[in-house]
């Protein structure tokens, strides 16, 4: 028998259940990287994001921003999770950092975002 994969966490769940629930593709892409194995989460480095985003892009990071590097432009980082010297550098560079959930408030239909992996 195989072994169920995915958030024990109730809240990481019931929001992958709502992304999923929007029918937007980009969402259930979210939703999709998100429901894996925590072995295949996603781990970004503000130097990547950096060097592959422009100024004012609006980005969705289903895994954690990690305080490697730093950002030379202002751009919205919505992330799962942070670390707390992430958090400094971004806000430092004037950017903005979200929950998932908040930017799928702001906007539901999912325009103008982009997933990075």
């Amino acid at each position: 028998m195989s072994r169920v994969t995915g958030p024990a966490d109730y809240n990481k769940r019931k929001l992958i259940r709502d992304l999923w629930k929007t029918k937007r593709r980009i969402w259930k892409k979210v939703s999709k990287k998100m429901s894996g194995p925590r072995r295949n989460r996603l781990e970004v480095n503000l130097y990547r994001i950096n060097k592959k985003t422009n100024t004012n892009d609006v980005i969705v990071v289903p895994g954690k921003v990690l305080a490697n590097g730093g950002l030379d432009h202002k751009i919205t980082i919505a992330c799962l999770d942070y670390s707390q010297s992430a958090k400094k550098k971004i806000e430092a560079s004037g950017s903005k950092l979200l929950t998932i959930e908040e930017l799928l408030e702001l906007n539901p239909s999912g325009s103008g975002i982009k997933v990075f992996y």
